[in-house]
């Protein structure tokens, strides 16, 4: 063990810093994107109109049942013969939305679903329209019942960005094959880029844990919302003085 850290890191660290920040913003990136486009697709799922449904449905077994690693192949390769050519940088990302957007549409489709349809008839009958019920009755709902499932996704997004090294998008993972081809050491260098890709992981599962924990507790999320809380509870404080000072009167 003694000849393992052999590799000289202090003149890689700055091209280290460089790959984990391009292996943040693909994350970060793709998980808006996955995000904004899954709740699109379920919604379209979860349409009256076939049409919609349909286009949907195909849209997610397509890109659940086809590898990640074709995915990113079609996009910057087979998109590239045809014409259309994407920079990696573009073309990664993309293929990431596209494929976990069909995963997390599942999981937004079941947490709308789970909502009871009480909560929109409530809603229709204080006269509310449908983005109001949707925005402010059943999507509330929904994230507390989706956030599970959309926390395991947002990490599993950030382990597959090192499938781009098959693209060069200069991550971690292509930033670890660069230096394995200068040094011969791959052992020690893929286990640092490994340790780094745990250091990464680890602190944001427990994060995320952390705020499920929050959101199913009811905890307030928002300064907004928090003053509202606050100002509620001593609206009901004051309501509970009131009364007791009456019943005092009254005795």
């Amino acid at each position: 063990m003694s000849g393992l850290f052999q590799v000289p890191w202090s003149e890689y660290e700055s091209d280290l810093f460089d790959a984990l920040w391009r292996t943040v913003s693909y994350t970060a990136v793709s998980f808006a994107g996955a995000v904004l486009l899954g709740l699109a697709v379920a919604l379209l799922r979860l349409s009256r109109m076939w049409p919609a449904r349909a286009v949907a449905a195909v849209y997610t077994e397509v890109f659940k049942n086809v590898p990640l690693l074709a995915i990113i192949f079609l996009t910057y390769f087979g998109l590239a013969s045809a014409g259309l050519r994407l920079d990696v940088f573009t073309a990664g990302s993309l293929s990431l939305i596209v494929f976990y957007a069909a995963y997390l549409s599942e999981i937004f489709r079941s947490a709308i679903s789970g909502v009871h349809a009480g909560q929109t008839e409530a809603g229709e009958a204080l006269g509310l329209g449908k983005a109001s019920i949707f925005g402010h009755i059943v999507l509330p709902q929904a994230v507390r019942q989706a956030l599970p499932g959309t926390n395991t996704m947002l990490v599993d997004l950030l382990k597959s960005t090192s499938l781009l090294v098959t693209v060069s998008a200069a991550e971690l993972m292509s930033e670890g094959r660069l230096i394995t081809s200068a040094t011969f050491r791959a052992l020690e260098v893929y286990l640092v880029i490994s340790a780094i890709y745990f250091a990464l992981c680890y602190p944001l599962s427990q994060l995320l844990l952390l705020l499920e924990r929050k959101v199913r507790a009811g905890i307030p999320l928002s300064p907004w919302r928090r003053r509202r809380v606050r100002a509620a509870r001593a609206l009901l404080a004051s309501d509970a003085s009131l009364n007791a000072d009456a019943k005092a009167g009254a005795a």
